[in-house]
């Protein structure tokens, strides 16, 4: 296996791996992010996220993306969005090995937080994220608002 920083050339093989993520998630018809989505927005200027990718045997199995976040309380922290391994290469070490990767990635760059969300009944992460160390927080709610959600708001102000 292979671990190295993604490139422009990965999203498709990186949307592909979302997709899989969105149909174990149950909510297979929930992406509508594109590869040109991602190709812009990983790879212009100003990178709104980046990527570490696991290769084994010349094929994609995994991608970890992350991005930037401040905290007012900690300072410069890690959101690790997801971290996606191919349901046939699952159990081998590839999400290990690419959680790592983040892990030191932060480390380096001095953060002072790795944060991520988990489903509630995804009980293999749970454990195993508590296994390696993190605090599963109980008493935190993900808030999020929708494009709907968004224009609803607006049109009521």
């Amino acid at each position: 296996m292979n671990i190295r920083e993604g490139k422009k050339e990965d999203m498709a093989a990186v949307l592909e791996l979302i997709k899989e993520l969105a149909t174990f998630e149950k909510e297979p018809n929930a992406v509508v992010v594109t590869v040109e989505d991602l190709e812009r927005d990983g790879f212009g200027e100003n990178p709104l996220f980046y990527t570490f990718i696991a290769i084994i045997e010349e094929q994609i199995v995994g991608v970890a993306l992350y991005y930037y976040r401040y905290s007012t309380w900690k300072g410069r922290t890690i959101h690790l969005e997801d971290l996606i391994v191919k349901e046939k290469r699952r159990g081998a070490g590839v999400g290990y090995a690419l959680y790592k990767e983040v892990i030191a990635q932060g480390k380096k760059d001095g953060v002072r937080r790795i944060e991520w969300n988990v489903l509630d009944w995804n009980a293999p992460a749970i454990d195993f994220y508590k296994k390696t160390g993190a605090i599963v927080l109980e008493d935190w709610r993900v808030a999020q608002m929708d494009e709907i959600g968004i224009d609803n708001f607006l049109r009521n102000l």
